[in-house]
């Protein structure tokens, strides 16, 4: 029995699971939603009301693992791209050691994509055959891997995420149209950066807030479900017309649309869902399969092929 704990730039992530011939049966999750990275891509530091939130968050998680899963040793600790971009990362990985004991593993974009690749295909019975991309929109990067036949092929982390482009394209409540004709084209100028070398026929592979969201919304469940949402497969076409629809809401009209889903993700939602269009459309995709894996289930397996 493991457990892994991702703190990303908007969420923080608990896995407990047991790990044999590299899948993992998922005993327990919780998500948090303190908001690491808020004001970092402007400030480029963690602010020490944002750092309060993710320590409380951990403690809370650790007295969880204290409680209920105590043959749990050894805890994963994660961090991804508000720390990253942090100048006082130090402080943060120093402060995080002291309240709670946990060191955090500080992962490089390449990391967090291949954590994100490996993890996101866990979810999914039998071997994946052919060309792969895995998606992982996050708060503050988004990563996407190639992979061939179940190996990791290629990978990148590319600098925009969902509150990252809210902050910089999305500020106001509804955005204006011109707002998101910036943000689309910036997506495309972040994807343009970094050309990838799929064969002609490439299934998607999508992980994290923005697609378990919609999978969610789509599906009419008001709850995090993975039996449900792993392997929901979302049309671009139909994610046109949601965009279309949801862009025109307040921030709190997204809100009472769902209330348990976007509960803490409402005001960065539409950000996740232009990138994830400008992914299908980069790619000229027609859909994409949704993963409830993701960074933690891989940062499992990577500490399991050291043993």
């Amino acid at each position: 029995m493991k457990a892994a704990i991702d703190i990303g730039t908007n969420t923080v992530l608990l896995l407990v699971a047991e790990e044999e011939s590299g899948k993992l049966n998922v005993l327990h999750e919780e998500q948090r939603m303190p908001r690491l990275g808020q004001d970092v891509d402007t400030n480029k530091t963690l602010a020490s009301d944002s750092i309060e939130r993710v320590l409380e968050v951990l403690a809370e998680f650790k007295k969880l693992l204290n409680d209920q899963y105590p043959d749990v040793k050894d805890v994963v600790v994660t961090a991804t791209s508000a720390v990253r971009d942090a100048a006082n990362k130090a402080e943060f990985l120093e402060r995080v050691k002291v309240k709670t004991g946990f060191d955090v593993a500080l992962l490089s974009g390449d990391e967090e994509a291949k954590f994100t690749y490996n993890g996101a295909l866990t979810v999914f019975d039998g071997e994946i055959k052919g060309d792969v991309f895995v998606l992982d929109i996050g708060g503050g990067s988004t990563e996407i891997a190639l992979g061939r036949n179940g190996s990791l092929l290629d990978a990148y982390s590319f600098d925009m995420g969902c509150v990252r482009f809210t902050e910089r394209f999305l500020t106001q409540d509804p955005p204006f149209q011109e707002q998101i004709r910036e943000c689309r084209e910036a997506i495309k100028y972040m994807l343009d950066s970094r050309k990838f070398k799929p064969k002609r026929k490439v299934e998607a592979v999508g992980v994290a807030g923005t697609l378990t969201s919609l999978a969610a919304i789509d599906l009419q469940i008001d709850e995090y479900d993975p039996g449900h949402m792993n392997g929901h497969v979302i049309v671009r076409e139909k994610l046109k017309k949601g965009i279309e629809i949801f862009s025109l809401h307040t921030h709190k009209q997204l809100l009472e649309l769902s209330p348990k889903v976007l509960k803490g993700r409402e005001d960065i939602f539409l950000a996740g869902l232009l990138i994830l269009e400008g992914f299908l459309n980069y790619f000229d995709l027609d859909d994409i399969k949704v993963s409830t894996g993701g960074i933690r289930h891989g940062a499992l397996l990577n500490e399991s092929e050291k043993v």
